[in-house]
C-alpha cells in the first residue's frame, strides 16, 4: 500500500464530482467536465421595471410642476398688469389717447 496524500476537490463543487474521476483527472491531466443543469427564470423580475417607473414619474412630477409654476406667474402677472392700469390714467402718444382699464363706476 504506498503512502499517497489524500486531498478532496477544490471549492464548493466538489462534493459533486465523483472522487475517482477527480483522481483519474489529477493522475492523467485530463480536464474535468461539469454540467450544471439550471432553469431560466420565466420573466424580468420586478427590481427591473421599477427604476424606468421612478424615472417617468419624476419627469411627470417635474413637467407637472413646471407647468403649475408658469401659470402661477403667468397669473400674477396679469393680476399685477391690471392693478398698474386700473391706478394709471389713460395713455396718450401724438394726440391719440388709450385707457388701459375701465373705470369702476
Amino acid at each position: 500500500m504506498s503512502h499517497r496524500t489524500h486531498r478532496d476537490p477544490p471549492g464548493i463543487i466538489a462534493p459533486h464530482i465523483p472522487a475517482d474521476a477527480y483522481r483519474r483527472a489529477e493522475t492523467t491531466g485530463q480536464p474535468v467536465v461539469i454540467v450544471v443543469h439550471t432553469t431560466d427564470p420565466a420573466g424580468r423580475p420586478l427590481r427591473s421595471y421599477l427604476y424606468p417607473i421612478v424615472v417617468a414619474g419624476a419627469g411627470a412630477f417635474g413637467i407637472f410642476a413646471t407647468v403649475a409654476a408658469l401659470l402661477t406667474l403667468l397669473d400674477f402677472a396679469v393680476h399685477t398688469a391690471a392693478s398698474i392700469a386700473a391706478a394709471t390714467g389713460p395713455i396718450s402718444v401724438g394726440g391719440i389717447s388709450l385707457k388701459l382699464a375701465r373705470s369702476k363706476h
